[in-house]
């Protein structure tokens, strides 16, 4: 059937590429400028999400999202062999929301579907693409691995080009806290080889997303870092405040750049952890003041609840039924919207856009935002979408608590009260974090490590828990009172030598100071051209910088050396005010691991050692000083102030 050309819609190759800002103005100004008067308008069709999809995956129908103007009535019809059907069209005409299914045999390559209604039609393109070849991607992590986290805009200027882009200029200032500052991810690229070469195995990045193109007039702050309306504007610099689940923040580059990056990463034996948000958009989302459904998020600007972060409701089965509904409806810091998962058409379209990523890049494994303010049948759909596609991924979740057991509610594997296994591999290890930095900056006994490491029987696995000192919503440990470069480099060996997957967020390598959000999120000395220091390098760091680094490598190599440091069972020998020592076993191998936090040289006395026959004697592999003898199943150790030994057979 030809086109009516009075009645279709000649804009969509020109908008859908467009910022979701721009395509919002294009579609409202060509609906006016096509509709003749006393005729129904001509559809206009300006995005479709997701923007292709791939023959063969698992995900099959594919819920499309249609957005523009005039789509009262609308239907789709796709080529031949393909069938859609289940299609939705919102009050106000500006979304249609269709399932394609895609016939076995289907091969990549364009599929263009038409859109029709009494005011005519309009041609809308959609493509197949290849599945990429798993081979070296989608692999997930374990505790062999070694995360690194950094934000892309702190960590390094790769490009100075996409410092102040066209759509949205002024944003970027490096002398304030809250603005962007440059970096990007042709940075990260850049400065693969110094990761590897710190001897970390895994990379996770803020958030990708595109953000708004203007400043945050919502979200302002004062000089003393208060938030109030009387103070100034910021940018989502940081990522979690999206306006686009399927664009690239420009600040850090586009698509193509990211898939590079993730390549190269592989490349060079790195794995990539995408951080994603599935609770929140930003306040500036199009969504806000036009959405797909209306129950698409919780509440509306003008009428929502306030979130108060009371996780202990929904682990807690007789929490009031007010407090659960605000932990899961309420709007994060009272300002962002809430995603309603409990509408299926909202779940369907972030799961789709999970899966969307992972396929369009390779990555490893996915970290999931605020993971508690999600209902968790939710989570249990999605975990069974995401694993459906790819097996081997891992999951992590934000559940941020100091209580081990309502940290351990959210890890999967088991069913709840509530009935639901909400598949979720692994959390981040809050009550160890708090742990590590009350022992080895605040000068807590040893004891506080071993009485955490005693509620690892709250968790359905404690060994996989994603364990770390600081990440990027925490003071840096170097800024808590009491912390010193000695203390840092013990909660290091204690982080890099206890069970879990270990986690190093940028900069602490090298004893970054910084309190409080924004301070914590200094830019790293030498991303920038015209940093006076280059930290990257081995010259150009400072003693104390150097001091840990070196400190750390050497940690990384061991435990990349040593089997029974990642996997190894742990078992807690001695503990007092002053000393910790526990060993670490796999079959014959066993890691003795020995720290004296006290002033004055100490001696232990262990037994218990557990050494099969054949496994070898025992040598020290931190040079840390101090003297060990073993004997079966027995080791006498002596320890000088503020150090640890690692012993292995």
């Amino acid at each position: 059937m030809k086109s009516n050309p009075q009645r279709a819609c000649p804009i969509f190759g020109v908008a859908r590429r467009a910022p979701v800002h721009v395509w919002l103005m294009l579609v409202v100004a060509t609906s006016c400028r096509l509709a003749p008067a006393g005729f129904a308008a001509p559809p206009v069709v300006s995005r479709v999400e997701p923007p292709n999809w791939w023959p063969g995956h698992p995900q099959n129908p594919v819920r499309l999202l249609l957005a523009g103007v005039n789509l009262q009535g609308a239907h789709v019809e796709p080529p031949a062999g393909f069938t859609a059907g289940n299609t939705r069209v919102n009050a106000a005409g500006t979304f249609t929301l269709v399932d394609l299914h895609i016939p076995a045999g289907a091969r990549p390559g364009p599929v263009p579907l038409r859109v029709t209604t009494t005011g005519g039609e309009t041609r809308v393109p959609f493509t197949l693409l290849r599945l990429l070849p798993p081979r070296g991607r989608f692999a997930g992590f374990s505790p062999d691995d070694v995360i690194y986290l950094l934000m892309p805009d702190r960590f390094a200027n790769g490009d100075p080009v996409n410092d102040d882009p066209p759509v949205s200029r002024g944003l970027h200032d490096r002398s304030k806290p809250r603005h962007y500052h440059g970096g990007d991810l042709r940075g990260v690229m850049d400065r693969l080889p110094y990761l590897r070469k710190l001897g970390v195995t895994a990379l996770w990045l803020t958030p990708w997303y595109d953000n708004v193109n203007h400043l945050n007039h919502l979200e302002k702050y004062t000089a003393d870092n208060r938030r109030s309306p009387d103070g100034m504007p910021s940018t989502d610099y940081h990522g979690y405040g999206a306006v686009d689940f399927y664009n690239v923040e420009e600040h850090f580059g586009d698509l193509a750049l990211l898939r590079r990056l993730v390549d190269r990463a592989h490349a060079s034996g790195l794995k990539v952890v995408q951080d994603q948000v599935a609770n929140h958009t930003g306040p500036y989302h199009p969504w806000t003041t036009n959405a797909p459904t209306p129950t698409w998020y919780n509440g509306t600007v003008a009428n929502h609840l306030d979130n108060k972060w009371e996780t202990w409701a929904i682990a807690d089965p007789s929490a009031p039924e007010d407090k659960r509904r605000q932990t899961l409806q309420g709007w994060f810091i009272n300002l962002l919207p809430d995603l309603n998962q409990n509408d299926p058409e909202t779940a369907a379209y972030l799961i789709q856009n999970s899966l969307w990523w992972i396929g369009q890049t390779g990555l490893d494994a996915v970290r999931q935002d605020t993971l508690p303010y999600v209902p968790r049948s939710y989570w249990a759909r999605w975990t069974t979408a995401l694993k459906r596609a790819h097996p081997r991924l891992t999951i992590l979740g934000e559940m941020w608590d100091g209580n081990p057991r309502l940290v351990a509610f959210f890890q999967g594997g088991r069913p709840a009260f509530d009935g639901v296994d909400s598949g979720i591999d692994t959390l981040f290890d809050f009550p160890l974090h708090y742990a590590l930095r009350e022992v080895f900056a605040k000068g807590q006994p040893m004891t506080r490590l071993a009485e955490t490491l005693a509620a690892d029987t709250n968790y359905v696995n404690a060994g996989v828990l994603v364990t770390f000192l600081g990440l990027h919503d925490t003071p840096r440990f170097m800024s808590e009172d009491g912390a010193s470069t000695g203390g840092l480099k013990l909660a290091f060996t204690a982080l890099l030598t206890l069970r879990g997957t270990p986690l190093i967020y940028s900069g602490d390598e090298i004893a970054l100071r910084g309190g409080g959000d924004p301070d914590n999120r200094r830019d790293f000395p030498g991303g920038w051209l015209q940093d006076p220091q280059d930290a990257f390098t081995r010259a150009g760091r400072t003693p104390e910088q150097a001091e840990v680094f070196n400190h750390v490598q050497k940690l990384l190599r061991l435990r990349r050396q040593l089997e029974p440091l990642r996997r190894g069972d742990l078992k807690v020998l001695h503990v007092s005010a002053d000393a910790l020592a526990f060993a670490r076993t796999v079959g014959r191998r066993t890691a003795l691991v020995a720290f004296n936090n006290g002033r004055t040289p100490i001696s232990l006395e262990l037994t218990g050692v557990r050494a099969e026959p054949g496994g070898g004697k025992f040598h020290e592999r931190l040079a840390a000083g101090g003297t060990a003898s073993f004997e079966p199943g027995s080791a006498r150790l002596h320890l000088p102030p503020h150090a640890a030994a690692i012993y292995a057979n």
